[in-house]
């Protein structure tokens, strides 16, 4: 256990290193950006100028669509991992990055499990899904183990936990255990913290941790850790008594000494991602016509 627990620790450790040369690099790269932007802020003023005083604003404005993030997908060698498989890669530029996509689950237990990508919090997880659904990767598959954490571990066809496509892509959204200071406020029990994954979120899990692909969670119950590595991909909105039934079945060892494999057979039958649904902002409701006659009310009719 203890062992276990100071590799966990070592993992999220480096994986702080990482992020924080990422974003040591990309402070540079916005500093050179501003450096040049004040260089040629001069020229883009004087160029305005000439195209105001030609006219050229004087036409509507064109809509334009905003660029969206860029996916990267690390090649991964199935001649050293016979458990991948090759499906090709999703596209990478410009992913979904607003609303949700409905994702379903039909599995040989319960009513189909209905999840919502969050396209915002993690397109490209939820790019790599769609393309994964596309294929029929996950028809057919297992879900192979059911955690201590409370969870259920699905998406690897091969059922070893080493399964996947032949390529990987990066953790989006890891969330960050609070900082608790009991000294601060004695009031403040830490037990009493909303959990880091409520029962119903959906995960990533990349083998190893940060090298994600094919193989995600679904919480049936709370789980938090001290050293959060899951990325989170979405929620279950509909079908949540399918996972509490799968979650509830007896556990076998999975031929590796690990009591985590369902006694009974839990099969992906299908699994499908809809399309990108953009959540309406509160003031998109239509607003009332001042014009328009008002409804009749019925239960103002006079007696005869």
């Amino acid at each position: 256990m203890a062992s276990s627990r100071d590799r966990q620790r070592k993992l999220a450790r480096a994986k702080l290193d990482r992020q924080m040369a990422r974003r040591a690099a990309s402070a540079r790269r916005k500093r050179r950006i501003r450096a040049g932007l004040g260089a040629g802020l001069a020229v883009l003023v004087i160029t305005a100028g000439s195209a105001w005083a030609l006219g050229a604003f004087d036409r509507e404005p064109e809509t334009t669509t905003e660029a969206g993030s860029t996916c990267t997908w690390t090649p991964q060698d199935p001649a050293a991992n016979s458990n991948l498989t090759d499906v090709g890669t999703p596209e990478s530029v410009n992913p979904p990055n607003r609303g949700v996509q409905p994702m379903t689950i039909t599995t040989s237990i319960g009513e189909p499990i209905t999840v919502e990508l969050d396209l915002a919090a993690a397109p490209c997880a939820a790019a790599n899904f769609a393309h994964l659904a596309s294929r029929n990767f996950f028809d057919d598959t297992t879900c192979h183990e059911i955690t201590d954490e409370g969870a259920i571990l699905c998406g690897d066809p091969s059922g070893t936990g080493q399964g996947g496509p032949t390529y990987s892509y990066f953790s989006e959204n890891v969330p960050v255990a609070p900082q608790v200071d009991p000294s601060a406020d004695p009031t403040v029990d830490p037990a009493d913290q909303p959990p880091l994954y409520p029962a119903g979120t959906v995960v990533a899990v990349g083998v190893p941790q940060g090298t994600n692909g094919s193989q995600f969670k679904i919480f049936f119950k709370d789980f938090t850790t001290e050293f959060p590595s899951y990325p989170i991909i979405g929620k279950v909105t509909a079908g949540m008594a399918t996972v509490d039934q799968i979650g509830a079945l007896p556990r076998v060892d999975n031929g590796s000494g690990a009591q985590v494999k369902p006694e009974t057979d839990v099969v992906i039958q299908s699994l499908t991602v809809g399309e990108p649904v953009e959540e309406p902002s509160p003031s998109a409701s239509p607003e009332p016509d001042p014009s328009a006659s008002p409804e009749p009310d019925p239960s103002a009719s006079t007696a005869s």
